[in-house]
């Protein structure tokens, strides 16, 4: 048996690499803020930032379909500056992942850094320790099981999402085509060899990679204090 073009499977790791780099930039401030702020509108951004937890991937592609299409705002200054648009493109896909995966990457760094208490924080400050060096030298290796968390689960789920990627970006082959619609195109052509190939491929990796993140958690346990 041949195997199936496994195009769609690289596009879908790269996709997901480049998201989950950008959210990890991305929602490291967003989870800071949330863990420490004591604003009225705290709420409402923790509730934006897991709308797509709740919110069906078909409505979420739709929305980011008008709001990156050459006729709006965003999508037309876009392709006033580029000549290229953002729906239909990988880079269209690179945004709507990052939305799409965002409560994955804020979720676990805010219960990290709720977690890691104000005294560490405070003995560096009374170390002279500056912003950056506290966050560098204090956050940071306290937080790390939060951060691995957060990048696992934000590649994992971008390897799977389905609705929001078809609804923008469309199964343009070496563009917008990934994993998930290849699956889904087998699946529509019965032809369900190369989609048992390309589906088992997907829940193994997905597996290993989840089983990595526990197995680290579990025998590199952080204390604070």
């Amino acid at each position: 048996m041949e195997l199936p073009d496994l195009a769609p499977l690289w596009l879908t790791l790269r996709l997901a690499g480049i998201t989950m780099a950008l959210l990890l930039v991305i929602g490291t401030p967003i989870a800071w803020w949330l863990a420490h702020s004591q604003s009225r509108l705290k709420p409402v951004i923790e509730a934006l930032t897991a709308l797509p937890l709740v919110l069906p991937p078909t409505v979420l592609g739709f929305y980011l379909l008008v709001m990156l299409s050459p006729k709006s705002l965003i999508g037309g200054a876009w392709l006033d500056l580029t000549g290229t648009t953002l729906t239909f493109s990988f880079l269209g896909l690179v945004v709507g992942s990052a939305i799409y995966s965002l409560p994955f990457t804020v979720q676990p760094l805010q219960a990290a850094f709720e977690g890691l208490g104000r005294g560490p924080l405070e003995a560096a400050a009374m170390l002279r320790a500056g912003p950056i060096d506290r966050f560098r030298t204090v956050v940071l290796p306290l937080s790390a099981r939060g951060f691995l968390t957060a990048a696992v689960l934000s590649f994992a789920h971008t390897l799977g999402e389905f609705g929001v990627v078809l609804m923008l970006g469309g199964n343009i082959p070496g563009k917008t085509k990934v994993i998930s619609i290849a699956i889904y195109e087998q699946v529509e052509t019965i032809n369900y060899a190369d989609a048992h190939v390309l589906s088992a491929g997907l829940l193994l990796f997905s597996f290993l990679v989840l089983l990595f993140v526990y197995t680290v958690n579990r025998r590199f346990p952080v204390s604070v204090g």
